[in-house]
């Protein structure tokens, strides 16, 4: 009886694991600069096969469009408005792409916005934007197979700060006029919910004279508010850990129900790294993000 030969099999899997390690070097290689992560990222992505509608805009502002990725055929997708971080200060929509891809891949219809920039808008400015785009993208949800009241709210760093505050403010959404009940979640992925901005590089992103007491996303939670998915990173050594922490014990003595999800082995950058489907091996963030909207969507 002859032995199986698995030969055949093995250059398809010497180039998976090439690949995988190509992929890992080229982002600690450009992981010494967030830009240059991002453009490897988007290098990579491909949306072959997706609908996506580029520069959708939200408001009067150059900065106040985003891109629409959404699988082709959706029929009442969950909707996800992803908002990028940067210190408030930098980034933008097309750094990316790979978040809009992978979350269309996993069916649902994606938004990926800029905002207007500090230091010449300061808060509430970008989170203004963020609801704004949020009212755009559920008007627009039908178009793409998305359905309206099956939203999610996804933020990294800066721009998870953004989506808590944008939802759990409820000043925000009240001046869109978009109904928090539409909202199914909010995913915040390493975001700085809780600190002293003050004694920050950061504090250019607030008004002069402002406090945390005034800003700060854990201080204004709703008890309407949907349940969030707060996820950290391991290794963070740009936003400390005590902010999704406070974040969760603020939501909790409202009685909202939240996730705090500690990710082992990745850091600020590559928390976010890890939602491009190359770059799963990474962490679990996309896992994480998925496993939740599938939890929270509407059926």
């Amino acid at each position: 009886m002859s032995t199986p030969d698995h030969s055949s099999r093995r250059p398809a899997a010497r180039r998976l694991l090439l690949g995988a390690g190509a992929l890992a070097l080229g982002l600690s290689l450009a992981a010494c600069s967030r830009d240059g992560a991002q453009g490897f990222l988007n290098n990579v992505t491909s949306t072959g096969g997706l609908t996506v509608k580029r520069d959708v805009s939200y408001g009067p502002d150059a900065r106040n469009v985003m891109d629409i990725y959404a699988p082709q055929n959706a029929q009442g997708a969950p909707v996800v408005l992803f908002i990028h971080g940067g210190s408030w200060q930098n980034g933008d929509k097309d750094g990316h792409k790979f978040v809009g891809e992978s979350l269309a891949r996993a069916g649902y219809v994606a938004g990926v916005m800029s905002y207007r920039l500090a230091p010449q808008n300061v808060y509430p400015s970008y989170v203004q934007d963020a609801a704004q785009a949020l009212k755009v993208l559920r008007a627009d949800a039908k178009t793409f197979g998305g359905n309206p009241d099956n939203l999610f709210v996804m933020g990294h760093s800066a721009g998870g700060f953004n989506a808590t505050e944008m939802v759990d403010n409820a000043r925000w959404l009240a001046e869109v006029n978009v109904p928090v009940g539409s909202i199914r979640g909010v995913i915040g992925v390493a975001g700085p919910y809780s600190f002293d901005f003050r004694t920050f590089q950061s504090a250019v992103a607030f008004p002069k004279g402002a406090t945390p007491d005034e800003v700060m996303p854990d201080r204004h939670v709703r008890a309407d508010a949907p349940p969030h998915l707060l996820l950290v990173a391991q290794n963070d050594d740009t936003v400390e850990a005590y902010n999704g922490v406070n974040m969760e014990r603020a939501l909790r003595a409202a009685g909202v129900p939240v996730e705090l999800k500690v990710l082992p082995r990745v850091g600020h950058i590559t928390i976010i790294a890890a939602m491009s489907r190359p770059l799963t091996f990474l962490g679990d963030t996309r896992a994480q993000v998925i496993r939740f909207i599938e939890e929270r969507r509407l059926k």
